[in-house]
Formats: C-alpha cells, structure tokens, sequence
C-alpha cells in the first residue's frame, strides 16, 4: 500500500503499479516507466519484475529533516564543471552529506514496509535490485542513464536501507553533476526516486540490452538485441562483447522469424551473486559456454515483440513514433523473459535526414592493427592515448583518440575532448557506444586487445566506414567526407534503383531516397562473408590443404553443419538487403562468379577448372544445372527460400545471369523448383539478365519464361562489340554508347514491352553520361539501378529529361 507523511500526507512510498509514465516529477523516469509497463502491457504478456519506488516528496523531506539544502547550493551554485579538480571536491563534499545522514523514521518504516510486502509466503525477504531514478531522467530530449547508481542482490532490511542511503548520495556523483550543469537542470530542483525491484536470477541465464531501432544507422523497423550470461551490469557497462541478434520488426508482427544477422560475442565472464557480504562478482564462463549463443531464436524473437509492444504503446502515448531503450533479463530458475527497464532512446531518433553524410577511406596497404565493432559510420586519426583510468585526463588533448579497456560515465569528461574512442570490451549498446553516438564520435568497441595492440603517442586512424568491421589503421590515412541533400525530390515514371553488394551498408543505403535494389549481389557475402567454396562444404574430403581445412573448421564451429554455415550467412546477407528496402523490390543477382574467381575461395582449387578465358565460360547459369554444381546452387536456392518463407521477405525477386538460351532458362527454373522456390507461388517472380546478344535476339523466348529484364550493360557491350573488357589492348573500343550497343539495347526494351514484361538496367553509364540516360528515358526503360552515390543526382536529371518530353 502507498505510505504517506503523517503531517504533509505526502506519498513517500508507492507501489510501481500505482505510477505511471505520467508520473515521472514523483518517481522519475525509470520508475514511472516500470508502472507504466505493469499497468499497460502486462495484459498483453509483457512480464516487468514486481516492487516499489520511494517519491520526491521523500526526498525532499529527507534534505528538510536534516537541513542539506543549504550547504548543498553552497557547494554547488558557482562550480565550474569544467575544472575537475573542483568538480571532485564538491561531488565529494556533497555525497558525504547525504551518506552520512539519517532517514527519517517514517521514511525507514515505508520502505521497509513495502519490502516486507515483497516477501515469500514463508516469510522470507527477497532479493532486490536498488535503483536510482531521477525526476528529470529518460525525458524524450535528456537521457539521465547511468548517471546514479544502481545495487544489486540487496537482502535484508539494514542492506535495503544503506543502498537507500548511497543512492540518494548518488544524485551527486561527478557525472550527474557534470551532466545536470552542461544540460541546464538546476541541482536542487532535480529528486531522487529509489526503485527496489524482485530481483531476476540472471545469474543462473543471461541478460542484455535492446533497442526498437539499429543504434548504428537509425533504421527504424529493426530490433538490435544483445546478450551475455549473469546480470546485464556487464552488458550495460561494456565489461563483455555480448551476442548481438538483429531482428526485422515488421514481417516479426506479421508473425515470421525474421532473424536478420546473429553474431556470436566472447561473454568471457559474468556477474553472479557473491558470497560472504559480497552482493555480486564476476566469474569466467567456461568456454563451451562461450561458443554458443545465450538465448535460442525464440526466445530472441519473443523479446524483439516486446520490443514492438514497448514502442508502439509510448509512441501512442507521445503521440509520435518513440524508439525504445530496454534492459531485459532471462531467470534461471523459471526460464521465464523479464523487461527490467525502458526508456526512449534519444540519439538516432533524433537525427535529422535532411543530409546524407558519407566517410570514405581508402586504406591501400596501411596496417591493421586491431578490428572490432563499428559505431556508426564515420571516421578519425589523431594521437591514440592508451589510458587504464580516467582520473588519467590530464595527459589528454583535445582531438586525442581514447583507447582503453571499456568505460562508463566516469570516462564522459574525458569522451568530450576525443574524436574518437577504441575499447577492448563491449557491444553495440554498452556505454561507450552510446556515448560515441550521443557526441558525435567514432568508436570502435570489443577488439579484445586494441590497449595491447596500440601504442600511446602513435598516429592511427579508426575507420568505421567500411561495414560493420571497425579497424585501426597505423599513420594518419587520408580520408574525405561528402555530404548530399535527401531533400523532396522529383517522382519519376523511371523507377529510379540502386546497386548493392555489401549487406552490412544496406541500412544506411536504404535513406536515400530510392525505388528500391535494381542489382544485389551475391558474390560480396560470399567472398568477404562466407570465405569457403560451397562444394567444400559440401565435399570436405577433397579440400587437400590441411591449413585451409583448419580455417574452414574454425568458420563453421558453431553451426549444425557446414553447409548450414554456408545458407546460414547467405540467408542473412540476403535478408539485411532485403529488409533495408522492404516493401519495396530487391533484385537479387544469382552468385556470378568466374571459374578463377571461386577458386580463390577457401577449398575452391579442389573444384574449379582451369580455363583460358573464364569471363566466357563456366558462370551462371550453366552452373546451376551442372552435376558438379548443383548441389552447390541447391544451398543458394534454401537461402533464398528461408529469406522468403520463413522471414516474410517476399519483396525479393530472384534474377539468373548469363543465361545463354532459353532452354537453359528452362533447367535453372527446375533445379530452383526442385528446392522448393517454384515461379508463380508465394509470388515469387524470376528475372534474368540480358547481357548476351542471344537474350535480346530471343526476348520473346525469354519473356515466356521469365517475368523481367535487368540489362547488363558491360557484358552486353562487350559481347556485341566483341572485345574483352579486362583487355587493356582494346580498352578504348569499350564504349556502351556505341550505335551497335545502342540498337541491341533499343531491340531489349521493344521487345520486353511487346510481352509486357518490365525491364531495367544496371550500371554506371547512365550516371555518367547524361545523353545515355536520356537515351533510356526515351526508349521507355522500367528502370535504372545506379550506385548509391549517382542516385540522388541521376533522379535529378532522370525529372528534367521527363519534364522535356512531356
């Protein structure tokens, strides 16, 4: 029951159920969001762990009671938050007012009749978590996270008591003092509300953080969830590189297991309850524990709901769409799922779209010293400073790149004067991720050894444009930044597309403004993804090199089986691409690699030919049906079937290359049926390339088959022309504009409409010569797939060339 000041009536104490969200000035943000929860969402199955929250009131009558007011302005009314050595003075000086004070008596008597109320049947008095929440913490413009402090395992009233005591002082740690002063909230108008919630036996399971959004581009229609084993304090403090599991929200709600990527973290150690007053410690995890993921698929999939839930309730609430910041725990006793915490998320949700910024960095043979995690996309170099504690500040200048163990919000004066941050433990959602985004810096985090690694007093530069792979580079690389205007522009009748190949750009690439992917290929995931032959997977006895079997064994340890790893990672490259588009259509190239380019694949030599022209020989489609490969095919055809049926992604529209004829076209559809992918069903539609002269001499055959075209204008060109285009010798003769080239592809596009089937192109040219382009515009092409840096200007030119033949 809610327990009141006997004079003031005030409340003092009060049940989470008995808040919510609107309640933030009496329990705070965290607190308020925990009722809000208990009340809303409960219903709905959301579990939230059971327990109370102290008011303002009480803690205003606790500074009345025992006149701290006063010496509290006094100490912090002119301070300069920028001097730090009288930052610690005052922080200091402050905290030892509040713990060396005493609760008044109604005050002890409410919490400790609301912890009794939390007891077992038998009387037995639980364990709880103790944790501080701000009055002005976890607003929709300021984020208070981690500026108090949090205790868990707390057991028995004194221990109850004293965590009281210390989390009132934390109001007034360095950190919170520092943020309140830079972030205009006057100290004393700001109250401490203490949440004391059931513990959950992470312990014996795992816990993590999750976002509604991607932390890294703002996607918003994706859930990025992250655990380890033993309480989520180390994930939150990025002690450990936990699990990350990306998850595609709206095919998730219309009920599929849209697993985008899973990446398997470290989760070397894990926070346990202690012994012997000791309330938590951390213990390694044994290594086969390491080795495989903390939550199985559905449990990660019954969180990432939630997740939907939890937005889609505060985003009513505010009237306006509210990504959200969880905590979460699994018990290990029930096995049951817990929300512990939600807040909004207050970094990519608040980053305007207006302009699509761009880091480029081209590392030639520049030496990699260390690899982890990227936090967003940008780039830096500067001085690395190697520093183990922050009291260290003195020996950091402005513009100094932090390199350092992990951190938390001690570290924040020191991430002020950073450009840049390396850690060598922590995930995508622990402290100094968040933080690096919040300021606008590069980050990478989770190397494992980068302070090993990296020198103090050397030049590196920290990359994190090059995917989800952040590496430290030794010298000071060159590097550019372009910027371009996402302002409203022009409809065109010309579909205007873009051209993919790597997966892990697909959320960034998906903000500009696009009708969707004329071109994704296969061949990135595989070779920089995948690393191994298919049929080595396939065939491991005829892999010869026993290094390269070593390396193949370590990829696949973890998966059911080799090829599982193989369609595994293709399935979520294809999804990634698919997702960052979704609804919009995906055309998704077939694997067109060249005899000599597979066989440069891990195993490959076992299984590819030598040929004297591979550009012309054993590719595409003559592939798919060959004894030799189509078991290796078949692997591609279940990725794209787990991509479709079991995700939901039916925006994909599978393309075969270098189709020679159309009875070849005839066998790639059967092999594709023959693993499930049947033209017509699900709504799958099949295109082709038309880059062969034969494909545009029997369009009509063609279309009969297939359901579109994509020109491919290289081999096209090179085919009609007859000349091979690697061939420095007949370079100059390369030319898709030539009237030859110009007619084939004139003779494509009649015909395609003839049989009413749609048809695109894929290529530069039309980027790069304005006269092409019009040339298309003019012929009635469907479509133009483009690289992403050609798209917002082509679409330009694409409306002017429209607009003058209106």
């Amino acid at each position: 029951m809610p327990t009141t000041h006997a004079n003031s009536r005030e409340l003092l104490v009060v049940p989470f159920a008995a808040v919510g969200i609107g309640a933030i000035a009496e329990v705070g943000g965290k607190n308020a969001s925990l009722g809000e929860m208990i009340r809303e969402l409960a219903g709905q199955g959301v579990r939230v762990p059971g327990g109370f929250a102290t008011t303002a009131a009480a803690y205003r009558q606790l500074l009345r009671s025992n006149d701290l007011r006063t010496p509290l302005q006094d100490l912090l009314q002119n301070l300069d938050a920028d001097d730090l050595g009288a930052l610690q003075a005052a922080g200091k000086a402050a905290r030892n007012l509040l713990l060396n004070t005493t609760l008044p008596a109604d005050l002890s008597e409410a919490i400790l009749a609301a912890y009794r109320e939390l007891a077992t049947p038998e009387g037995v008095l639980p364990a709880v978590a103790v944790r501080s929440s701000a009055t002005a913490e976890d607003l929709p413009d300021a984020s208070f996270a981690g500026q108090q402090e949090t205790f868990l395992n707390i057991q028995g009233e004194a221990a109850l008591l004293q965590a009281c005591r210390r989390c009132y002082a934390s109001l007034f740690t360095d950190r919170a003092i520092s943020y309140r002063q830079l972030n205009g909230f006057d100290h004393l108008e700001v109250a401490l509300s203490i949440g004391v919630q059931r513990m959950v036996r992470s312990d014996l399971a795992c816990a993590g953080v999750m976002f509604s959004i991607d932390t890294e581009t703002g996607f918003r229609d994706a859930v990025l969830l992250t655990a380890a084993y033993g309480l989520g304090e180390n994930v939150v403090q990025g002690a450990v590189n936990p699990d990350e599991v990306l998850i595609f929200k709206p095919t998730l709600e219309q009920g599929f297991a849209p697993i985008l990527s899973k990446r398997l973290g470290s989760k070397a150690i894990r926070m346990v309850y202690g012994e012997a007053g000791i309330t938590v410690t951390n213990e390694p995890v044994p290594e086969a524990e390491c080795n495989r993921f903390a939550l199985s698929d559905d449990e990660c999939l019954t969180l990432a709901r939630w997740a939907c839930q939890i937005e889609r309730h505060y985003s009513d609430k505010r009237g306006a769409p509210t990504p959200m910041d969880i905590e979460w725990a699994k018990d290990g006793l029930s096995g049951e799922l817990f929300i512990l915490q939600a807040r909004p998320e207050t970094v990519q949700s608040r980053q305007q779209q207006a302009v699509l910024r761009s880091w480029h960095l081209e590392p030639h043979q520049a030496q990699t010293l260390v690899s982890g995690r990227a936090i967003g996309a940008s780039v830096s170099s500067g001085v690395a400073r190697v520093i183990k504690d922050p009291g260290e500040i003195s020996r950091f200048e402005a513009g100094d790149l932090l390199i350092t163990e992990r951190t938390d919000p001690d570290w924040e004066p020191i991430l002020k004067r950073a450009s840049g941050v390396v850690t060598d433990q922590g995930g995508r959602t622990c402290h100094a991720a968040i933080i690096a985004r919040e300021m606008g810096i590069t980050a990478i985090v989770g190397t494992g050894d980068g302070t090993q690694r990296i020198q103090d007093g050397d030049a590196i530069t920290i990359s994190c444009c090059e995917g989800d792979v952040g590496r430290v580079y030794r010298g000071n690389l060159p590097f550019s930044v372009t910027e371009q205007a996402i302002g409203d522009l022009p409809v065109t009748r010309t579909q205007i597309l873009i051209s993919v190949g790597n997966p892990e750009e697909a959320f960034n690439l998906a903000a500009i403004p696009c009708d969707g992917v004329g071109l994704a290929r296969l061949e990135f995931i595989i070779a920089n993804h995948i690393k191994v032959h298919p049929l080595a997977l396939l065939q491991p006895e005829r892999v010869a090199d026993a290094e390269q079997r070593q390396q193949i064994a370590r990829l696949t340890a973890g998966h059911t089986s080799p090829a599982e790893y193989y369609v595994d990672l293709l399935a979520q490259g294809m999804a990634r691409i698919a997702a960052a588009f979704y609804p919009r259509p995906v055309i998704l190239r077939f694997s067109d690699f060249k005899s000599n380019e597979y066989a440069r694949l891990l195993g490959g030599a076992a299984f590819e030919p030598s040929e004297e022209n591979p550009m012309l020989g054993w590719r595409g489609a003559s592939r798919y049906y060959a004894p030799a490969f189509r078991a290796a095919f078949a692997l591609e055809c279940q990725a794209l079937k787990r991509v479709r049926d079991a995700m939901g992604l039916t925006n994909v529209i599978p393309m075969v290359p270098f189709c020679r004829t159309p009875e070849e076209g005839d066998r790639v559809l059967a092999e594709m049926a023959g693993s499930g992918l049947v033209r017509g069903e699900n709504g799958l539609e099949v295109y082709v390339m038309c880059e062969l002269p034969s494909n545009v001499i029997a369009a009509e055959a063609f279309a009969e088959r297939f359901d579109g075209f994509s020109i491919g204008s290289n081999d096209l060109t090179q085919l009609t022309l007859g000349l091979d285009r690697d061939s420095a010798l007949v370079a100059e003769l390369f030319d898709e504009r030539h009237p030859t080239v110009k007619s084939m592809i004139r003779l494509a596009i009649q015909s395609a409409k003839r049989c009413g089937r749609k048809i695109g192109i894929c290529g530069q040219a039309p980027s790069d010569y304005p006269d092409f382009a019009r040339f298309l515009v003019e012929e009635g092409i469907d479509s133009i797939s483009l690289n992403p840096d050609a798209v917002i200007a082509t679409r330009l030119e694409v409306a002017r060339i429209e607009a003058s033949l209106a």
